[in-house]
């Protein structure tokens, strides 16, 4: 307030916004010129604009009588544009550089708050900017002298071989044709620079016409910059509160707030860290540090945060590796992004780097010659994958940058466990994208390398309890001989004999349980998460607790029958991969953790009305895994289309791919000739998958 006082008002001017050239006015910004030679002076040829881009080129001639010009430069410039000759298409015909060229750019994206004003007679009118230009020289005509100086060369030298040789030797040329461009190809086209480029470049320019400042037209268009009419209904606008008036002259930058990051993406503040929720808080940090132990995760997220929230959240950004938490792929690498380096989209570099997590899952050295010969990828791209998890160590590889995390495994078994199935998943697609060799899949030894507890199966699992059984035989038998002791005390009549003492053995059953989650291709170090305590060994090698047997029956039938009114036709590998990640999605101590065996989910699959299609395929392709060559089909599914189903299933059992006129004529032949496209087109799509103009069963393609 003392302040005010100190400065009080000495005039009010009133303020009238014009609108009459709003949407045509432009200020343009002229750079620096000698003091000689001021704007008045200057003559303007030529000027055109891209009303579009907003893009203005000016032709200025330049004051060649003037001290500061140099006379020679002009010439030599001149000569080397245009050359001796003179004509029509000459950028200099005085044969002197005697103009310049100004191209302009934006100065400013946003001009909403810019305006022109006049002060005239008490009064400030003001008119709303339409675009700020700041006009730069354009060298162009450099271009153009280096494009003359190579036609000349060229000439020059096509003018020597005719000499040497009378006529042109006849050349062979090569017609390709270019391939159909994808949808991803034609987007990634449209972004690029080169593309954006030449749309500018498309647009024509409209040649415009230069009065100077003190021509009777100019005077005229400036009298457009006064407010027209002085009368309340031309200045509603202007009819407001003081802070209002204030807001409209000046708004808030849009821009800024809406680009302003939600938390900082290079240097985290963890104060503003903390007031998000925790899923963001777990993202945002995982992004940016890459790999962590669920120890220090937990100290960062500060005290009183739920561990089984975070286990929670942690398991929907990162996997688990080598008991260490690392960031997915897919939240380093969104959808619709592309490598800096390469160019290759998001999704080629998910499943490379993925391919690199899943050979830290086998041991902790990965060698990068073999990361990069497998993924196809270039070495930069490659290097960022393992700089992401990993430290380089001189005639020794990559080493995965933490080490085995025992605590967190041994904690956590329902986690260690729900992740290994995952990288299961993860391991059949990559064998598959990237048909993998067997000295892939088989994990490397390294000299001094700590050993950690490996995946135990369900044999080795009863051969342990049958070795613990003879380690405790000396005690029994101790025992044994005190009771005949005590026995012989109080005259007991009874006897007991060593022959007679037998020890209790198990049943092991032939039917193997399906591998769940153990997998001799992913023997990576780690515990596989089943308890190892005598009281867990019940459910193991799919014998189950009594009372359970039922309940775990109808959630497997659940299952089989949710997946196969999805799929319609599936291969018993497919079903298993599904299965895996259907029990990766289950809480810990689901019913289903107890063991299903392949016969008990084959079993399930007849029980719940589908058939196993018997198809013909051909000799070479029984190298392939057995489960892939197991298809069972949904026979009856409650619908319209079962009758037309079971037909398409019945030409599979005669060949293992068929085209679409057979399909369509045996359709029509079983079903009616009233059958419409639309009709072919939903059972085709339930059961088969399309490869080089022929159909196969769903699954079957891979084989």
């Amino acid at each position: 307030m003392a302040n005010e006082e100190d400065d009080p008002i000495i005039q009010e001017i009133d303020v009238y916004l014009a609108k009459s050239l709003s949407e045509k006015l432009y200020m343009f910004q002229y750079p620096i010129r000698p003091a000689s030679m001021t704007y008045d002076d200057v003559t303007h040829l030529s000027a055109k604009i891209k009303p579009k881009q907003q893009k203005v080129e000016l032709d200025m001639a330049i004051d060649t009588l003037n001290p500061n010009y140099c006379r020679s430069k002009g010439e030599q410039i001149a000569l080397n544009v245009d050359g001796t000759c003179t004509d029509e298409t000459s950028t200099y015909s005085s044969k002197l550089m005697d103009r310049q060229t100004f191209c302009s750019s934006q100065a400013a994206s946003n001009v909403s708050r810019y305006a022109a004003a006049i002060y005239r007679k008490g009064e400030l009118h003001l008119t709303p900017l339409h675009g700020i230009l700041q006009l730069r020289p354009s060298f162009s005509y450099l271009d153009k002298a280096d494009a003359k100086h190579r036609e000349r060369e060229a000439a020059n030298e096509a003018g020597d071989s005719s000499q040497d040789e009378a006529e042109d030797d006849i050349k062979q040329i090569t017609v390709r044709f270019s391939r159909p461009e994808t949808e991803q190809a034609r987007q990634r086209r449209v972004q690029s620079y080169e593309f954006l480029q030449k749309r500018q470049a498309e647009e024509h320019w409209v040649h415009l016409h230069y009065y100077g400042l003190r021509d009777s037209r100019s005077e005229h268009e400036r009298q457009y910059l006064l407010s027209q009419g002085h009368g309340m209904a031309e200045n509603t606008e202007l009819i407001k509160s003081p802070s209002e008036y204030l807001m409209m002259l000046m708004p808030p930058n849009v821009e800024e707030e809406k680009d302003k990051p939600v938390a900082p993406s290079n240097v985290l503040s963890m104060a503003q860290l903390r007031t998000l929720p925790l899923a963001d808080q777990i993202k945002i940090l995982m992004k940016n540090v890459k790999v962590m132990p669920f120890a220090n995760l937990m100290s960062l997220l500060g005290s009183g945060t739920d561990s089984t929230a975070v286990l929670r959240c942690i398991q929907q950004v990162a996997m688990l590796v080598q008991g260490n938490w690392v960031v997915k792929s897919d939240v380093l690498y969104p959808k619709d992004t592309s490598s800096p380096h390469s160019g290759v989209p998001a999704e080629v570099l998910c499943r490379g780097r993925d391919f690199v997590m899943w050979k830290f899952t086998q041991d902790r050295w990965v060698v990068r010659k073999e990361v990069a010969t497998v993924t196809k990828l270039c070495p930069e791209d490659v290097k960022d994958f393992l700089e992401h998890m990993s430290v380089a160590r001189i005639n020794k590889g990559w080493e995965f940058l933490l080490p085995y995390d025992e605590d967190f495994v041994k904690k956590h078994p329902d986690v260690v466990q729900r992740q290994n199935m995952l990288w299961m998943g993860i391991q059949a697609k990559l064998e598959k994208v990237y048909n993998l060799l067997k000295e892939h899949l088989t994990p490397k030894k390294q000299d001094g390398q700590s050993a950690h507890p490996l995946l135990v199966s369900g044999e080795q699992r009863v051969n342990m309890a049958k070795a613990k059984v003879k380690q405790n035989y000396g005690l029994l038998e101790k025992e044994l001989q005190k009771q005949k002791a005590e026995s012989k005390a109080n005259d007991s009549p009874s006897k007991m004999g060593i022959s007679n003492v037998r020890i209790k053995e198990e049943p092991v059953s032939d039917e193997e349980p399906m591998d769940t989650s153990a997998c001799e291709s992913m023997n990576n170090g780690m515990v596989n998460g089943i308890h190892s305590e005598e009281s867990s060994m019940d459910s193991l090698n799919g014998h189950l607790p009594g009372g359970c047997t039922d309940r775990v029956a109808q959630e497997l039938k659940a299952f089989v029958m949710t997946t196969f009114k999805k799929q319609f036709v599936l291969t018993l590998s497919e079903l298993k991969r599904l299965f895996n990640l259907h029990l990766a999605s289950l809480p810990p101590g689901h019913t289903l953790f107890s063991g299903i065996s392949d016969k008990m989910l084959q079993d399930m699959v007849l029980d719940t009305g589908c058939k196993q299609i018997l198809v013909p395929f051909p000799p070479q392709i029984h190298a392939v895994s057995p489960d892939e060559l197991k298809v069972y089909a949904l026979w009856e599914a409650g619908d319209i289309y079962d009758q037309h189903r079971q037909v398409l299933l019945k030409i599979f059992t005669k060949n293992y791919r068929v085209r679409r006129n057979v399909i369509q004529h045996q359709l029509s032949q079983e079903c009616g000739e009233d059958l419409n496209k639309q009709d072919v087109d939903r059972v085709i799509k339930d059961c088969c998958v399309s490869h080089a103009g022929m159909w196969y069963l769903k699954g079957t393609i891979q084989s």
